[in-house]
């Protein structure tokens, strides 16, 4: 991977076919284990979930569920957004949300999008604040088994598409 050359990156959409892949990412990717409802939210939400390919590696994802709320209007949650570690910093995460921020900009009942992030990772922080991402909430003791305990939730409102490249 030269300095400056573009990684050629496709993304792909999770089926039964390649749920697996998923779930190997997300067991080197994250500290918790995901439950089989997870998984189900996963193959139910459609577009809104991707899994990022280089050459024939999977090496991060991007997984969302899709919630009703009152009067018909729908937000996005983002489950897990994740890149290997040798990938990251290469525009893969940044290719794997602004999919889910086009995506949920061309549908006018979704306003927003959220997610829940430790509060500790100030890496993540940063990167959701680039895309215009805000912290909305703190809730303390929101995981059980890691520490710090506590997350922040982080959310963008959109009306229209606001890309960041």
């Amino acid at each position: 991977m030269g300095a400056g050359r573009a990684l050629s990156i496709s993304l792909d959409g999770v089926r039964d076919k390649n749920l697996m892949q998923l779930k190997k990412l997300n067991s080197v990717l994250f500290p918790v284990r995901y439950n089989d409802k997870y998984y189900a939210d996963v193959l139910a939400s459609g577009e809104f979930t991707k899994l990022a390919y280089y050459s024939d590696i999977c090496i991060g994802s991007i997984a969302c569920r899709l919630e009703k709320k009152e009067g018909g209007a729908v937000r996005v949650y983002i489950m897990t957004l994740g890149v290997l570690a040798p990938y990251r910093g290469l525009g893969i995460g940044t290719k794997l949300l602004n999919h889910v921020l086009e995506l949920s900009s061309k549908q006018p009942n979704i306003g927003e999008i959220y997610l829940h992030v430790q509060t500790n990772n100030e890496d993540a922080i940063s990167f959701y604040k680039k895309f215009g991402f805000e912290i909305t909430e703190t809730i303390q003791n929101y995981y059980t088994n890691i520490t710090p305990p506590d997350c922040y939730v982080v959310t963008k409102y959109i009306g229209q598409s606001q890309l960041k490249k």
